[in-house]
């Protein structure tokens, strides 16, 4: 349905989505002079915090977001997932998004969908209005579809990503500088596009927010060197929603949310070189970088972030573990986990999460055994390649968050409560617009 649609008498409602990568509600609230728009939203509308998804990365959460089902139906979960019956690896793409978006049942009801730097989309489906492709894509030539929409964006200094190996560097001027450069471009394009109006849904994501969190988010907590340069960031990002908004017609309502929340990093923990120095993990080589190099002694493995799966006989090619033993070493393992303390005497895992707890669809053949969400500080991390220790430090110093995802809907009347979390989100988009769909079909509940 294009404009002339609803000049003609179509006035079904529209939605305009906007993703805030990894931004938590309490930074929004803690500081309603940098957030004057979303503030604005969330006294006249509907916001509050809400629950990420086990687990909190943004490869599987943004497809869980977008479809309103867990991994286990998306079937993906995280930015690496392993093959079935095989030690190979893979990097999810938005073929391997399993369970219907949110856009494409737009597009069933005979409506319009511009999807705008989502991750976890590329290649850009050709089956919608427009789709420009986010997270994981090689550059906009290649992530957008049809050919107007490149065309426009090219014109516009449009970037998929901002460069986060600048935020290695100890001086983060570069760093800063190509976030702002690069919120500046998502901006044109998505104004361009509000104001051709002629989508029923619109879905854009502006991913900086997480790169900022990323390598700044500590300066921000504590008072650091580039405290003013986050803010400054944050207020752009402020300023940019509160003009779309503006932009917006009457018909149209306005929904902001993060994937998951954010808070300070003080340790990485290396998990693997813990499951090594603690018995569960070997090599058949002294030189490795891979999960296809661990031994046939091999009880667990892990994946980021905080992913542990039982190397099961009859599932994985070297299962050193026999199925009657599968509970026990799960068990074992949990309550290892559980029990674990950083440097600092802090337990790591805020609670370890059993596969059938967090998993259900017909894709968690690939599903952890075991999900460890770690209190604020840890952030789990799970190479091959070996590393000195199990607990350090890196360029990074801020961390997802399973809690405290920001939500905001510009309608009073939508209920955000204690118990909303990312799967009520795709439901409450499709009430908003007033399409229909089995109630069964999704983890969550609409909130409108």
């Amino acid at each position: 349905m294009g404009l002339f649609d609803r000049l003609t008498g179509d006035d079904a409602p529209r939605v305009a989505f906007f993703g805030i990568d990894g931004v938590p509600y309490s930074l929004i609230e803690d500081n309603p002079d940098v957030f004057e728009n979303l503030t604005a939203i969330a006294e006249e509308g509907s916001a509050g915090p809400m629950d990420s998804i086990v687990p909190p990365e943004s490869s599987a959460c943004w497809p869980a977001l977008t479809t309103g089902v867990n991994p286990g139906e998306t079937g993906v979960y995280g930015f690496q997932d392993r093959e079935i019956g095989s030690y190979d690896t893979y990097v999810p793409m938005g073929r391997d998004v399993q369970a219907t978006r949110v856009w494409d049942r737009v597009e069933e009801e005979g409506r319009d969908a511009t999807v705008m730097n989502v991750p976890v989309t590329f290649p850009p489906q050709r089956d919608v209005q427009r789709m420009v492709s986010g997270f994981l894509s090689p550059g906009v030539d290649e992530a957008a579809y049809p050919d107007e929409l490149r065309e426009t964006l090219n014109g516009t200094g449009y970037r998929i990503d901002n460069n986060a190996k600048l935020g290695h560097d100890d001086d983060k001027t570069d760093f800063v500088e190509d976030a702002h450069a690069t919120l500046d471009g998502r901006f044109e394009g998505f104004s361009h596009y509000i104001e051709q109006d002629d989508w029923d849904l619109f879905f854009g994501v502006f991913m900086t927010t997480d790169r900022v969190n990323h390598f700044l988010f500590k300066h921000y907590e504590e008072d650091g060197e580039y405290k003013e340069e986050f803010l400054d960031i944050y207020s752009k990002v402020d300023d940019y929603l509160g003009r779309l908004r503006e932009m917006l017609p009457e018909d149209v309502t306005m929904v902001v949310a993060a994937d998951h929340g954010f808070t300070s990093l003080d340790h990485e923990v290396h998990f693997n070189e813990w499951l090594q120095r603690e018995g569960w993990l070997s090599y058949g080589e002294d030189d490795h970088d891979s999960l296809a190099d661990i031994s046939e002694d091999t009880e667990a493995y892990a994946f980021i972030p905080g992913r542990f799966y039982i190397n099961l006989e009859g599932r994985e090619p070297r299962g050193a573990v026999a199925e009657e033993d599968y509970e026990d070493k799960r068990t074992e393992l949990k309550k290892a986990l559980e029990t674990l303390e950083g440097p600092d005497g802090r337990k790591v895992c805020e609670r370890v999460v059993e596969k059938g707890d967090a998993f259900r669809g017909a894709h968690d053949d690939i599903a952890p055994d075991l999900v460890a969400i770690p209190n604020h500080g840890f952030d789990l991390k799970a190479g091959f390649s070996g590393h000195d220790e199990v607990f350090d430090t890196g360029p990074r110093n801020g961390m997802h968050s399973f809690d405290n995802a920001t939500l905001l809907v510009d309608d009073p009347t939508a209920r955000i409560g204690g118990d909303t979390d990312l799967f009520d989100v795709a439901p409450t988009l499709l009430d908003l617009m007033e399409i229909d769909y089995d109630r069964s079909e999704f983890d969550g509940a609409s909130l409108a």
